[in-house]
């Protein structure tokens, strides 16, 4: 009986199929084979998509997607559709909506979703990777939409959250100079201290760090960054107090360097105590 009912109901498949001119859709899909091609050949290894060995395809970076949009033309907008913040308990998490679009109308969208629990943040003060987070769970939702635009999810993958060198890339590429002071060293004389307690007390130590090969990615990244943000800062009141009239002050010290970052505590450029939706 069942063989009968189903025999008597319509072929909706075979009806879709029906409907569709063929041809367009084969000049469709070699026009989507031609643009992957282009996509290949324009986006560069390292900087738009990163290769991780032992997997099939390359992964898309926010760099990459952000080309492809402008190869498109499209424009994107994002939407908040989850926020998490347990200031009792420093668990922060983000989930975000990136929505494509051509000529006003709506192409595809994405979702992309951070939080402070993840692998890579566990050695991070939470309270300070709020705004962090937000801005990892954009980039995803935005390289997820774009996974879908020409059918690019053939090209480029994203699913290998948990592969250590694309963690690295993901993490290098977000750092600010608060991220960077936030981190705790899990080794050594200084395990448990955080960067920004080092470049307090212990100068030399980041720096003979920054040049050891062993030395992760991201602690070296890090390093540049609390230095780069620290030179940027003093040669800022540096120029400040040069544009004011003359006092009766000793001379200017020498030309910044790495051994001789004198700041005060309260005066670095990466304070810790930023509320944690600071930029």
């Amino acid at each position: 009986m069942n063989d009968l009912v189903a025999n008597h109901q319509p072929n909706h498949s075979l009806s879709l199929i029906e409907g569709v001119d063929i041809e367009s859709v084969q000049t469709t899909l070699a026009k989507i084979n031609q643009f992957q091609a282009v996509v290949q050949n324009t986006l560069k290894a390292k900087t738009d998509f990163g290769i991780i060995p032992g997997t099939s395809k390359p992964t898309l970076l926010k760099p990459g997607a952000e080309k492809i949009h402008m190869l498109f033309g499209v424009t994107s907008e994002y939407e908040l559709i989850e926020r998490i913040q347990d200031y009792d308990k420093g668990f922060f998490a983000f989930t975000v909506r990136c929505l494509i679009f051509k000529n006003g109308i709506k192409i595809t969208e994405g979702v992309g979703h951070c939080n402070t629990k993840e692998k890579k943040y566990i050695n991070q003060d939470p309270y300070t990777l709020a705004n962090t987070c937000l801005k990892m769970a954009k980039k995803r939702a935005q390289i997820d939409a774009t996974l879908t635009i020409a059918s690019l999810s053939e090209v480029f993958t994203q699913d290998i959250e948990d592969m250590q060198e694309y963690i690295q890339t993901e993490q290098i590429q977000t750092m600010t100079p608060a991220d960077a002071a936030a981190i705790k060293l899990t080794f050594g004389k200084h395990k448990g201290k955080t960067l920004k307690e080092l470049y307090i007390s212990d100068k030399s130590y980041l720096d003979w760090l920054s040049k050891q090969d062993r030395t992760d990615a991201v602690i070296k990244k890090a390093i540049a960054i609390m230095f780069e943000a620290a030179q940027s800062h003093q040669q800022q009141k540096q120029h400040s107090q040069q544009s004011q009239p003359p006092a009766d002050h000793p001379p200017a010290e020498p030309p910044f360097s790495m051994e001789g970052i004198e700041i005060s505590d309260d005066d670095l450029p990466f304070n810790m105590n930023e509320g944690p939706d600071a930029d």
